[in-house]
């Protein structure tokens, strides 16, 4: 099975887990590597109550540190960070970036401003109530427009769940492809890797992120791929990664990306 790079740890506050329990999973599901990737500290603090404090961050180099005893040579175990793009974030990310010998850094997009309430983590889902009566055309260009930027900052290697904002099935009327189009230019013109989220399957849109359309296109655009479980706990390492290899296939897609310090090479889908 592919690299599992998407994946957290007790640290973000709404996941679960040992290190060792981590490792021994992702050799059952018999991933090349398994990556961790939890979500980055963000100031000021606290901002909000899904994430490590930054004072945490020598915690989690101690669990990497306990990953990578246990694999002991067995799979690699390739350190990430999960960072939010966020209106001027450029040299907070690039601070985090400095921190540590890291392997990847994934980019997402969970917050959106709005003219009503301000910026608001919109995938949250004590926040169901704040989809009511919202204007999803503006909700998604919004979206949209924040990742291309994203995709644009250079500071990520890999964008997460692309679609993420149809979480709660949210959809606005028509062609999505008036969407999809210019982020994939974006994408495509910064060179980044995108992300094949199985999570999505166990969400209220009931569909991976990226739906298939999108991945189509991002293929033929020659954007990369890797394939991510988003896991918050051992069991859902690798879930549903044969689903999500034949989905990569049947969309064009022949390979996906290894990381280590930064630096990719390719892995055959088989």
């Amino acid at each position: 099975m592919p690299a599992d790079y998407h994946t957290h740890t007790p640290l973000c506050r709404h996941a679960e887990g040992e290190p060792e329990a981590f490792v021994d999973a992702a050799l059952k599901a018999g991933l090349s590597e398994y990556g961790v990737s939890d979500h980055a500290p963000q100031l000021p603090e606290p901002f909000d109550d899904w994430r490590m404090l930054d004072a945490e961050m020598p915690e989690y180099f101690q669990w990497l540190e306990r990953a990578r005893r246990h694999a002991n040579g067995r799979i690699p175990v390739r350190a990430g960070l999960e960072c939010d793009w966020l209106p001027g974030c450029t040299a907070w990310i690039e601070n985090l970036a400095g921190r540590h010998q890291w392997d990847y850094l994934i980019g997402s997009v969970h917050y959106l401003e709005s003219t009503d309430i301000g910026a608001w983590d919109f995938d949250n889902p004590k926040w169901l109530d704040r989809w009511d009566g919202m204007d999803l055309e503006e909700i998604w260009h919004g979206y949209w427009r924040e990742y291309a930027a994203m995709a644009e900052s250079g500071l990520f290697d890999v964008l997460g769940h692309p679609d993420l904002v149809k979480k709660f099935g949210h959809l606005p009327d028509g062609d999505l492809d008036r969407f999809y189009e210019p982020v994939i230019d974006a994408v495509a013109a910064s060179g980044c890797v995108i992300e094949l989220n199985t999570a999505g399957w166990y969400k209220p849109c009931a569909e991976c992120y990226p739906a298939p359309r999108f991945l189509e296109l991002a293929c033929s655009a020659g954007i990369p791929l890797v394939i991510s479980s988003d896991s918050h706990e051992p069991a859902h390492l690798g879930r549903d990664f044969p689903q999500a290899v034949a989905m990569a296939k049947a969309a064009g897609y022949q390979e996906t990306v290894l990381f280590e310090q930064r630096r990719r090479k390719t892995e055959s889908l088989g």
